[in-house]
């Protein structure tokens, strides 16, 4: 099972991007069963919590992101998204999903979005 995050490119600051991450290999049930997050990890910094979402939908958003970021889940395709909106040079950094399934924490390769002023 891996996670496969995409969607990261370079945009102007106010401007907008849709992360994607697929878990291949994960039957429906263990993915929706599994609470499933983006992190993000600026250059020189630590990695820190974006956004989750847990199994019943309910999601949480660091305080730098709310009202900007969204996460979603789409079950069937077993997807998680974080569509991102007015985004600013503080938001560059390489985005990673990652989630526990089948007992063990799971990351996906790292997605880079670069924020230009």
């Amino acid at each position: 099972v891996q996670l496969q995050a995409s969607g990261g490119g370079l945009v102007q600051a106010g401007g907008s991007l849709r992360l994607s991450c697929v878990a291949s290999g994960a039957i429906l049930s263990e993915f929706s069963g599994s609470d499933l997050n983006w992190y993000r990890q600026a250059p020189g910094k630590q990695r820190d919590l974006v956004a989750s979402i847990n199994s019943a939908g309910a999601v949480t958003y660091d305080e730098a992101v709310k009202g900007r970021f969204t996460i979603s889940r789409q079950n069937g395709k077993k997807n998680i998204f974080l569509q991102m909106d007015n985004l600013s040079p503080d938001d560059t950094a390489v985005y990673y999903c990652a989630g526990r399934l089948y007992g063990r924490d799971l990351w996906g390769q790292g997605t880079l979005v670069t924020v230009s002023s």
